[in-house]
């Protein structure tokens, strides 16, 4: 991956203008159709306001409206610095840091660091080919046993594409009701599916799935070479590892927002583009 600096960032974005521009060549790369004119028709920008004119009738549009930065009274390359700054590392800053890189109060920070991640969501197309299914428990204060059943801990159901794309939900619990509706929306019935002998993945080849199991109850963890959960096991790792690294804790009621952001991360892991790019993407890919 291609990394993105301070110097291309202050290059390609020296003022909100420019920002302005991104986002309208990149939400209408055909031209805007005018909602007046019934065509395509040239527009120029409209000095001292976030918006375009139809050169023809006049009629503006408002490249901001309908993505995050509508309605923002913080200038526009503030918020794209915010993107540089979340993009830079593989374990993502914390609001509190982020506030402190932007010269912007902490509440300020938060609300930008929110709705940064509140685009980092991908649920384009069903998981295919060897996908791994398992689940992890995070956070809890509470002194208990490990593994499932964990006191005072959060589960979260994880599912990867080998050497692709990542899935991760929070869930209430482990059983079949829950697990298998999610299987069923999230991956494809082509799909082989890996997982361990967890009880609640028993019906999976009823639902139409190749299944293949490793017994960690056993102490197996791989079979025949290919059938393993190791995949998952390692986003496992590195989600848990970024968690206790940069932000340290995790309330239940907010973990889902961590989890998105770190699947999208994995998920893009292996863009030839720097992700900062990506993420920027996900504005005109989330705008309504």
């Amino acid at each position: 991956m291609e990394k993105f600096s301070t110097t291309d960032f202050n290059r390609l974005f020296p003022n909100d203008d420019a920002c302005l521009e991104w986002i309208f060549n990149n939400r209408w790369p055909d031209g805007v159709t005018c909602v007046k004119c019934q065509q395509v028709t040239t527009h120029h920008r409209i000095h001292g306001r976030p918006c375009y004119a139809c050169d023809s009738c006049l009629t503006q549009t408002y490249p901001m409206v309908g993505t995050i930065f509508e309605d923002t009274h913080l200038p526009l390359r503030t918020w794209f610095y915010g993107f540089s700054q979340m993009a830079v590392t593989k374990c993502g800053i914390s609001a509190r840091q982020l506030g402190r890189d932007l010269g912007i109060r902490p509440n300020t920070a938060l609300r930008i660091w929110k709705q940064i991640r509140s685009i980092l969501i991908e649920n384009d197309g069903q998981l295919l080919g060897k996908v791994e299914i398992d689940e992890t428990y995070i956070g809890g204060k509470r002194q208990g046993k490990r593994g499932r059943g964990a006191e005072g801990k959060t589960i979260v159901m994880g599912m990867i594409e080998r050497g692709g794309r990542a899935r991760a939900k929070v869930v209430p619990d482990v059983k079949a009701r829950t697990l298998l509706p999610e299987i069923e929306a999230n991956v494809l019935k082509d799909a082989v599916v890996y997982t361990d002998d967890l009880l609640s993945y028993n019906r999976v080849p009823q639902m139409g799935y190749v299944h293949k199991t490793v017994a960690h109850s056993l102490g197996q963890y791989v079979l025949a070479k290919d059938i393993h959960t190791n995949s998952v096991e390692g986003f496992w790792s590195q989600l848990k590892r970024s968690i206790d690294g940069t932000y340290h804790h995790v309330t239940p009621e907010h973990l889902q927002g961590y989890v998105n952001e770190y699947a999208f991360r994995y998920s893009h892991r292996k863009d030839e583009q720097p992700m900062f790019w990506t993420m920027l993407d996900q504005v005109i890919r989330k705008a309504s």
